[in-house]
């Protein structure tokens, strides 16, 4: 499993909203910036700011921004399932 992004290794905000995502992504496939960002003590921007990383790094998640409706939606599906 791979945790770098483009030969960058991910910060530490970006590992926890990672971990986040694939603790909670076998039961949920959307979640909003801010309950994310709730969760983990962050703000909605810090997880939106982040979350380009995770996007375009090789992880066992994908992430896809779906909505804007009341802040950023985002689609997440755990590879191989």
């Amino acid at each position: 499993m791979s945790t770098t992004t483009a030969g960058t290794d991910l910060n530490e905000k970006q590992r926890r909203i990672l971990g986040y995502l694939r603790e909670h992504a076998a039961t949920k496939t959307y979640f909003k910036s801010r309950l994310i960002a709730g969760e983990l003590g962050m703000t909605a921007k810090e997880v939106g700011a982040n979350m380009t990383a995770i996007r375009t790094g090789d992880f066992d998640v994908d992430v896809e921004k779906w909505g804007y409706s009341s802040g950023t939606t985002w689609k997440v599906d755990l590879q191989g399932s």
